[in-house]
């Protein structure tokens, strides 16, 4: 199995930035890609940004693409989601998940508080 940690969220103001931290422990080795979800109050949870740990492909949502960068660190089993010009929009539960075989997310963290005030 695989346990997923979410650091780093809080409140900021509008253009500022933010740095969400995820630790993954367990089966690390058998991951396959790693993602940041978000969820706004009653809105459904939307994948945002992903990479895969072998390579450096990534994927990013057009809400956040120019604006939030994913990056890992694979030594450190670590997933960071920097994310700079925040707009109150982008208020919501951020998730970090996790997928062994490339075809779907089997493993979620807690999920940290992101708010932007205007």
């Amino acid at each position: 199995q695989l346990q997923l940690v979410e650091s780093g969220g809080g409140l900021v103001q509008a253009g500022g930035s933010l740095r969400l931290s995820c630790a993954a422990s367990g089966r690390t080795s058998n991951i396959y890609f790693m993602g940041w979800f978000r969820q706004a109050p009653g809105k459904e949870q939307d994948l945002i940004a992903s990479v895969r740990r072998i390579g450096s492909s990534t994927y990013y949502a057009d809400s956040v693409k120019g604006r939030f960068t994913i990056s890992k660190d694979n030594a450190k089993n670590m997933l960071y989601l920097q994310m700079n010009s925040l707009k109150p929009e982008d208020t919501a539960v951020y998730y970090c998940a996790a997928g062994f075989d490339g075809r779907q997310y089997d493993f979620w963290g807690q999920g940290t508080q992101v708010t932007v005030s205007s």
